[in-house]
């Protein structure tokens, strides 16, 4: 293995945890190398040619506002190393049978004056949220502990630890504010009934003011690109094409940083874990699968919907109560027949992602965990709904189901791009309660999205992973 010797550290996994922890190493000035078994890099953060050549299409994350807002990338020199974010009109759309859509803008006052009779509860709930970002930003996206601004986080807590349906209820009534929330709460892939499921409708319609809803110029390639542009400009370096499957694979190392779930931390130590902390790993548990649909279009999506032909990002599931509905039907086995689908076109604001003035577009559900069900004509419908003429559009598509999202990214277990269910025992236990980064094996610390705070990227995981081993390594 052609690297050098004495390694400070060494890093598996090139997604951005992977590479925040080495990044977050190298800036302490260890000596790092990260490998990575694929001939490129970036984890769920790939884009590719999935349909016909010129038609860029992200593999997994394609829309960034934990990027933008991660108090760890605001902290790198990203946009130096090739990095443009781009953000259109409209961060989010959302369709409803009638015709129209609920949208979110960057500002909550924009956003709230078109939500009609529910523009003054929207502002009450978010626009405190909104203040309180710089505060509570530390202490949400971070492993348990007590918050640096404890009021604050109390405050978020009383609303965030409801389940989203009820949060609701409470806070709006007419069907565009509700369905505007429970869009944004079914990112937790949690039924909406369950108990912090509003956590993740507050957050990311706070980011969605804060930061904004933006894609990264030429594809979510660019981001891992500029990080691993700037860890090689910190000399730490880079070797691609190269699986580990076995720590003993490794070169010597003080910290070895794992970019991986709890199954494959089992399948790489072996025999190496104890009993008691193989158990704890056997425990983790994996939340619903995807499957995903890319599209090569000749026109832009005609919604019907104005409003949705400016938003990189539409949520598709109609009313709060339909997508709602739909989400339980999955933790019951089941493969809605009107699925909540997240649409991204990424095209309306990037033209570099298509050639010749034609478009691209990309629309998950979310399904049970390991599904190989087909959901492509499920997808689609929910599309043609709220945008009649649509299938007339597509020049090629490309599907993936959970198992070969599982075969192109072992992290993605059963389908889950989470890295494990983000419910309210796995919030406190992510994986393990007390010591979510450093394992039963000396040296050897997990910095995946199976650790605080999950999934998304935003590197937060891997900085906290590997501030964590520095610590250790100064006692």
């Amino acid at each position: 293995m052609a690297v050098k010797e004495a390694l400070d550290a060494v890093v598996v996994g090139s997604g951005p945890n992977g590479l925040a922890a080495a990044i977050t190493l190298a800036r302490a000035g260890l000596s790092v190398t990260l490998f990575e078994k694929r001939d490129t890099i970036g984890g769920g953060t790939r884009t590719e040619e999935l349909t016909l050549p010129g038609f860029l299409h992200d593999v997994c994350s394609a829309v960034h506002t934990l990027g933008v807002a991660s108090p760890f990338f605001q902290s790198l020199p990203l946009q130096d190393h090739g990095l443009e974010w781009l953000h259109p009109e409209v961060q989010l759309a959302h369709p409803l049978p009638d015709g129209t859509a609920a949208r979110l803008y960057r500002t909550v006052e924009e956003t709230a004056v078109r939500l009609g009779t529910d523009a003054a509860a929207y502002r009450r709930l978010m626009n405190p949220l909104v203040r309180r970002w710089p505060g509570l930003a530390p202490d949400l996206l971070a492993p348990l502990h007590f918050p640096q601004h404890p009021l604050q986080f109390a405050l978020f807590g009383i609303e965030g630890l409801l389940p989203s349906n009820l949060l609701g209820r409470l806070c709006f009534k007419t069907p565009a504010a509700q369905a505007l929330f429970a869009g944004l709460s079914a990112h937790s892939f949690l039924p909406l009934n369950r108990p912090l499921s509003a956590a993740f409708g507050l957050i990311l319609g706070t980011l969605g003011h804060v930061a904004g809803w933006p894609v990264a110029k030429g594809g979510s390639r660019t981001v891992t690109a500029a990080m691993a542009s700037y860890l090689r400009s910190l000399k730490g370096e880079i070797v691609t094409g190269q699986e580990i499957a076995s720590l003993h694979d490794l070169p010597p190392a003080r910290i070895t940083m794992l970019d991986v779930t709890p199954r494959q931390l089992l399948a790489l130590a072996g025999d190496d874990i104890p009993d008691g902390y193989r158990r704890k790993l056997n425990d983790y548990r994996y939340g619903p699968g995807v499957f995903k649909v890319d599209w090569a279009l000749k026109e832009a999506i005609p919604w019907t919907a104005a409003g949705c032909r400016r938003a990189a990002t539409v949520h598709l599931g109609g009313t709060a109560e339909e997508l709602s509905n739909g989400e339980s039907e999955i933790w019951q086995g089941k493969h809605p027949e009107r699925p909540f689908v997240l649409l991204v076109q990424p095209s309306v604001v990037d033209p570099t992602r298509a050639p010749g003035g034609n478009h691209v577009g990309w629309a998950y559900c979310h399904v049970p965990n390991g599904s190989t069900f087909d959901m492509t004509q499920r997808i689609e419908a929910q599309v043609e709904r709220f945008a009649p003429g649509f299938r007339s559009l597509i020049l090629a598509r490309h599907t993936r189901n959970c198992v070969e999202y599982e075969r192109y990214n072992p992290n993605f277990v059963g389908g889950d791009i989470n890295g494990g269910v983000q419910d309210l025992r796995q919030f406190l236990a992510r994986p393990t309660l007390f010591s979510p980064y450093q394992t039963a094996l000396k040296g050897v610390y997990l910095c995946s999205s199976s650790t605080p705070p999950g999934g998304g990227v935003h590197g937060m995981c891997g900085y906290h992973a590997a501030s964590c081993a520095i610590k250790t390594l100064k006692t």
